[in-house]
């Protein structure tokens, strides 16, 4: 069990990492209603329509999304 002390440093240190979680805890307290949480944001790409059609074939034919496949491949770029 945390402290009082303990507890506050805790809930500040997670208020700022994440915000919206207790935006999200007031608007249910407001509404009722949890809103839904978008971890993941849009972003624009100018890329090859050929290839992008040929990329959209290999995910389905693969079963798995374009963009979890395009996360995978940044994440073995910047390790």
């Amino acid at each position: 069990m945390l402290s009082g002390k303990e507890m506050i440093k805790f809930t500040d240190r997670l208020l700022k990492e994440n915000p919206e979680v207790f935006e999200a805890l007031i608007e249910f307290e407001k509404t009722g209603r949890v809103p839904k949480f978008t971890y993941k944001k849009r972003y624009n790409f100018t890329i090859d329509p050929e290839l992008v059609n040929k990329f959209r074939v290999f995910c389905e034919k693969k079963g798995i999304k374009m963009s979890t496949r395009i996360e995978q491949h940044i994440r073995e770029d910047i390790a």
